[in-house]
């Protein structure tokens, strides 16, 4: 399944890059009104920026939910790496710089 998501991740990562270098910035709509011809697209004049628009944040939703789904992921693996089934968790005592077993010795 993780290797599944990630490969979703990645593709979904390459299509938001081509999606987004191929829409047009804001400046570019005053030179289509000189005739551009946006008029004779497939979706209209303004069809086409609202499909990519949207698009692009189905997109970046789907990039959202995945990178979400491998960091779950990746927390489990690194839980599973600390902490080892059957392994006992043992407790250790600290060990204190004055030892019991030594008595002082008095000097005269």
């Amino acid at each position: 399944m993780y290797t599944f998501v990630l490969v979703v991740h990645i593709i979904l990562a390459v299509l938001m890059i081509a999606l987004i270098l191929v829409q047009q910035g804001k400046g570019a709509e005053a030179g289509a009104s000189f005739g551009g011809g946006g008029a004779a697209t497939v979706f209209g004049a303004s069809g086409s920026a609202n499909f990519m628009t949207r698009l692009t944040a189905v997109l970046t939703a789907l990039f959202f939910v995945t990178s979400l789904t491998l960091a779950v992921y990746a927390k489990k693996q690194t839980q599973s790496v600390y902490t080892l089934p059957g392994a006992e968790q043992t407790q250790q005592t600290p060990v204190s710089s004055e030892s019991s077993s030594t008595t002082p010795v008095k000097q005269q």
